[in-house]
């Protein structure tokens, strides 16, 4: 498997520019705003036997620095203030670290800097829809959370199936595991004498859900939270296609010189997954489909 097959599924860059993009593309002029998802964040109350768990460098300030890619709607990304990190990843993990007596800090930062910056101790953790690996695994130690796959949305009744899409246009953010995805597929299709799928790739997910939503393109791929969430603020413009394939498991990144810690974690995630707050971080999002029941070290 090729170090593209690793890098981790990104997604929406910047909320509240990702929604700005939407609105002017749908013509939803009279609407101020999209409601966004995400209720009454769920609170922990500290265990102090899985507080004790924690290293004594890590719990020294009462809080866990965290290195996060703010870009990723709905797990984390920016709220309409600019500066704000919120999503579901943050609402969990504020919930972990609440079992383990402490607060979160989050620090954004480019996505490829932050296993780098756990390995070097700028961060505590890093915590930002990491695809748990073997590549990553040989790096840092990885807590395994949440599971997503690979989803398509394409324009409200105008359904594309991914198995038959030779001669579509369908975009894609570059540096995700969907481009070779989409690439394959394009393969495929002129292996079979069938025309090629036309693929546009952005920077930006926001970037991709717009040229959808707009016509440019047929369809789109992405994680699974990442389209639901899309399909949910178009306001109806989008739907979803296909089923959701390839899952795996998200982890948070933790340096491998800090085992107790990474332990301590997976038996946090079993405490809030006992007393139901796992379950609240994820419905409030509505991504409650990706929760797992058996928080692992290195799965």
């Amino acid at each position: 498997m090729t170090t593209s097959h690793h890098r981790i599924r990104r997604a929406a860059a910047g909320a509240a520019g990702a929604l700005a993009l939407l609105l002017a593309v749908t013509g939803c002029g009279e609407q101020d705003s999209v409601e966004q998802p995400g209720g009454d964040a769920p609170s922990a109350s500290a265990d102090d036997e899985l507080a004790a768990l924690v290293p004594d460098e890590i719990k020294a300030d009462g809080k866990i620095l965290v290195g996060v890619d703010a870009t990723y709607a709905p797990a984390e990304f920016l709220d309409t203030d600019g500066s704000t990190v919120i999503g579901f990843d943050v609402d969990l993990f504020n919930t972990v670290a609440g079992k383990l007596g402490l607060t979160s800090e989050y620090v954004p930062s480019q996505f490829d800097d932050i296993i780098p910056g756990v390995m070097s101790g700028k961060y505590e953790i890093g915590v930002s829809s990491f695809t748990i690996n073997e590549e990553r695994k040989a790096q840092v130690d990885m807590v395994s959370y949440f599971s997503a796959g690979t989803q398509w949305a394409s324009r409200a009744g105008e359904p594309v199936d991914p198995d038959d899409a030779c001669g579509k246009r369908v975009a894609v953010q570059a540096g995700t595991v969907q481009v070779e995805d989409i690439e394959a597929r394009s393969a495929a299709c002129v292996d079979a004498g069938d025309p090629e799928i036309v693929i546009e790739q952005f920077q930006g997910q926001d970037q991709a859900t717009t040229s959808v939503v707009s016509g440019k393109n047929d369809a789109m791929l992405a994680d699974s939270p990442v389209c639901a969430y899309a399909v949910q603020q178009t306001n109806g413009e989008l739907e979803l296609s296909g089923d959701i394939y390839d899952s795996a498991p998200y982890g948070y990144v933790v340096a491998q010189d800090q085992a107790g810690f990474a332990d301590a974690l997976a038996e946090a995630l079993d405490a809030i997954i006992a007393d139901g707050g796992y379950e609240q971080a994820l419905s409030n999002w509505g991504v409650e489909a990706g929760g797992i029941t058996d928080p692992a070290v290195n799965p």
